[in-house]
């Protein structure tokens, strides 16, 4: 049901691109929208893993520089029957993580060092876990073609702002129109893209977890995570805000306004359908602290110290 709901998300998302692109000029206007909308993601598909990599400084590291942290990376990719992807560390005090490149051949994994302080090592596989299940799930390119079209229609939209009319102003497309095509196509594109987000963050946190072994390593973290991210500012996601969906949590400082214009869905339901896993799985459950209440949630990481020490940096 997560396949046929992100593809009919997909599908929804091209038409109002190729829409917009007809709205400008017609049935040319359309072929230019889609001739824009494959060179943009061919573009992506070989650059995005780069180009993101690049906007937060991440450094690779082996197993010299970063040997436990690696080793548990290889680990993960062994049991989910992946390839080892590339890592990556970013220096950013705020705990968080992504996974990029177009396919399990060419992917990575950035950590950023806040994560490596502040959490433990279960904590950091279902971390990882998750990362890892983007990428077996091939999430990674699909979340780099939904921003790509995304950004292409708000590009033309305000194209169409100063230059497109289809036709003439008798067809009831005129100034005002325009105006109206200029904020309501990006905004739908928005909200379709933060549609596809959300479907692939629960679809990565169910394999997740069932490649670390445990979802409530993945749950701990989840909170623990969420929690850091309202009090430490990450400035290169501020910067970049088209990158936030690309987060394990999003990482601008401003996500908690309006649930309904978050790329992430609530960390409480993320927690509530992890702990449903591991009572379908049988787990033990490696996170006491976490409770079934829901409004015991918000404090539940506050009562939990962390780590005694930083163990991967």
């Amino acid at each position: 049901m997560n396949y046929l709901r992100t593809a009919i998300l997909l599908a929804g998302l091209t038409a109002l691109f190729m829409g917009v692109g007809y709205l400008i000029g017609g049935g040319t206007g359309a072929m230019i929208a889609l001739l824009i909308a494959a060179a943009s993601n061919l573009f992506a598909y070989w650059n995005s893993d780069r180009m993101v990599l690049s906007t937060y400084g991440a450094h690779q590291v082996d197993r010299n520089s970063a040997p436990e942290l690696v080793e548990l990376v290889a680990d993960l990719a062994g049991r989910s029957g992946l390839p080892m992807p590339r890592v990556f560390v970013m220096d950013n005090p705020q705990p968080n993580a992504f996974a990029t490149g177009r396919n399990p051949q060419n992917a990575a994994v950035a950590v950023t060092t806040g994560l490596m302080q502040s959490l433990g090592r279960e904590e950091l596989a279902g971390v990882i876990a998750h990362e890892l299940a983007h990428i077996k799930n091939h999430d990674t390119l699909l979340m780099t073609i939904t921003a790509t079209i995304a950004g292409a229609i708000a590009m033309l939209a305000q194209f169409g702002m100063f230059f497109g009319r289809h036709r003439n102003n008798n067809s009831g497309l005129g100034v005002i129109a325009s105006i109206l095509m200029m904020i309501l196509a990006p905004l739908a594109a928005m909200l379709v893209q933060m549609a596809i987000s959300r479907t692939r963050e629960y679809a990565a946190d169910n394999l997740g977890a069932r490649i670390a072994g445990e979802p409530m390593w993945l749950a701990s973290a989840l909170v623990r995570i969420q929690n850091a991210a309202h009090q430490t500012p990450n400035m290169d996601a501020e910067r970049n805000p088209a990158t936030a969906h690309l987060f394990i949590i999003n990482p601008l400082s401003g996500h908690g306004v309006d649930n309904f214009f978050t790329t992430h869905p609530s960390t409480e339901n993320r927690v509530a359908a992890l702990q449903r896993l591991a009572a379908e799985l049988g787990t033990s459950g490696a996170t006491p602290w976490l409770t079934n209440r829901a409004d015991d949630f918000a404090r539940s990481p506050l009562n939990r110290p962390p780590p005694a020490r930083g163990p991967w940096g």
